[in-house]
């Protein structure tokens, strides 16, 4: 299931660096007062410089430590001293002479830095990426279009946010557009003749058009709004495999799926006599394609598996598990939730007969999810709640009700955050999923090779030299030390935001043979910089907690 990996060196030896996407700007006397950092602020040193939204697309892929005083003599008059627009008006940012930056600069590198330059320089470590967009927006500055980003943790540590499988940061579209709807289109949809009634309506029927054109469904009544994937899981559950399965029927899932995707086949399980069949995980890390095959029978009716694993990383075979499945008489589902915010995923290519998504993931608001099933199955399938809006024609004798997809979405909807959902969307249609895969493709390969770097270290799943690859996340633990412990010191000390514990897959963690697994899990506006400062922090917290034997909690 892991790898293991050392290498030697300490503390003194290593670095810690700002993102590249860190910007330095040009400041006038008077703001270089020490404040608080803020939405539109970037930290540098003890210092927060402001910043407009505008001035932060133009300079967020600016490497930091290259912004020296030639660069400022031949690009201050092109790109600092000129007029910066943005959605709201312009801002003129004040000149500050080049010997000044420069200043700036090499107090920021004496803070955090210069270990990690001279590093990418004498060691050969990776470049920032960059790379062609072929969408309206560059992958290579979008991540000026996160405000949260931003901030320091503490004053002078800025962020570094690297808990992506957990949820994404949403980008100032998706925020402007829910504050936008709730400002000025705020109505309860389907219900009114009124001018805001029928504009919120527009906005929620056009926000499910969008998540249907984002995963390639061919017909919007597909989409089914849930608050979440869990709730979209349990929909099928209590619906479609409630009224057709019965005692001996056999469902296939695995031994690496999230909670969610196990626990409601449990409950089915126990109510009706279904048996549940698991496919365990192999010594790769990956998909058991044999032992699916041999648990493959006529008995089987379901199999539901996840697109990506959040703990291994491996992506799985998902149209070759479909064709199977179906080749036995079996329907499919897929939890796409650590797949669909980071490559291109099309339901009719997976072959899936439901998947589900969660939008809190792809850059849209909590409470925001959705399953996607083909017509015929959500059709023939009983209603999930009881209630207003899923009905056809209530008397005191019986009901009637609506067709799909109002039939599974009783009572108010959640249509503020579905509408900036389909705004998340949006703009990761403008960015290009080909653009996110690809740029995600290069931080899995450096974050594989750097956290193999550390003493001691077990990796978790496949290499990405797999056939398919592997996603940008990593679970791994460090002889010696406690997830949660080197989680927790990493934060302190350098701002680093990644997650440790079971990750809602303790079964997975059985077969595994530990309790808790540290992850670093990355998305379209992170960096190999970030990935960098995050592994010698972590090699630093490995090298403390061993010393002062505190993390002697077993795992």
């Amino acid at each position: 299931f892991g790898s293991s990996a050392s290498s030697a060196g300490g503390p003194a030896a290593r670095a810690k660096a700002m993102p590249s996407s860190a910007a330095l700007l040009p400041v006038s006397p008077a703001m270089m007062q020490p404040q608080q950092s803020s939405a539109h602020g970037i930290g540098l040193g003890a210092l927060a410089l402001p910043m407009s939204p505008g001035s932060l697309r133009t300079v967020a892929a600016t490497p930091l430590g290259t912004l020296s005083a030639e660069a400022v003599r031949r690009h201050g008059a092109r790109s600092f001293g000129q007029r910066t627009s943005h959605w709201r008006g312009s801002c003129t940012l004040p000149a500050l002479s080049a010997a000044a930056v420069a200043s700036a600069t090499a107090a920021s590198w004496r803070a955090r830095g210069a270990r990690a330059r001279r590093r990418s320089t004498q060691e050969g470590a990776a470049p920032t990426i960059v790379l062609p967009a072929k969408g309206r927006r560059d992958i290579t500055t979008c991540r000026a279009d996160f405000p949260a980003l931003a901030q320091e943790v503490r004053p002078g540590v800025p962020l570094v946010y690297l808990d992506n499988a957990a949820t994404s940061h949403k980008p100032r579209s998706v925020l402007e557009e829910m504050s936008r709807f709730y400002s000025e289109d705020n109505s309860n949809v389907h219900r009114g003749m009124h001018t805001l009634s029928i504009r919120a309506t527009d906005a929620f029927e056009g926000a499910r058009a969008k998540v249907a054109k984002f995963i390639g469904a061919s017909d919007p009544v597909e989409v089914i709004f849930t608050r979440n994937a869990t709730e979209a899981i349990n929909l099928v559950a209590r619906t479609w495999a409630r009224a057709k399965l019965k005692a001996g029927d056999e469902i296939i899932t695995t031994a690496m799926e999230h909670h969610s995707n196990i626990v409601p086949w449990q409950m089915l399980a126990e109510e009706t006599g279904v048996k549940l069949r698991f496919v365990r995980v192999n010594k790769e890390g990956t998909f058991d394609r044999d032992m699916f095959e041999q648990l493959l029978s006529p008995k089987t009716r379901l199999v539901s598996v996840s697109h990506v694993s959040n703990v291994l990383g491996c992506i799985n075979p998902a149209k070759w598990i479909a064709e199977r499945a179906h080749s036995v008489g079996a329907k499919v589902l897929f939890d796409c939730c650590q797949s669909i915010p980071h490559m291109p995923v099309k339901v009719h290519e997976l072959g899936a007969d439901w998947i589900v998504g969660s939008g809190h993931k792809m850059c849209g608001p909590t409470g925001s999810g959705f399953l996607w099933g083909r017509a015929e199955l959500l059709r023939e399938a009983p209603p999930f709640l009881g209630g207003g809006e899923m009905i056809n024609e209530v008397t005191l004798e019986g009901s009637t009700y609506s067709d799909i997809p109002h039939k599974f979405e009783a009572g108010t909807p959640a249509f503020g955050e579905a509408v900036a959902l389909g705004a998340a969307c949006d703009y990761l249609s403008e960015v290009g999923m080909e653009e996110v895969a690809l740029h995600e493709k290069a931080l899995a390969e450096h974050l594989w090779r750097r956290v193999g770097e550390l003493p001691g270290v077990t990796r978790y799943g496949p290499s990405p030299s797999v056939e398919g690859g592997r996603a940008a996340l990593l679970c791994f633990n460090i002889d010696g030390c406690h997830p949660n412990d080197v989680a927790t010191f990493v934060d302190q000390d350098a701002g680093v935001a990644m997650r440790s514990g079971h990750h809602c897959c303790q079964p997975l963690h059985r077969e595994l043979g530990v309790t808790a697994t540290a992850r670093l899990s990355t998305y379209l506006y992170n960096t190999t910089e970030e990935i960098d400062l995050a592994v010698d922090a972590i090699r630093d917290a490995a090298e403390l907690l061993r010393g002062a034997g505190y993390s002697s909690v077993a795992i």
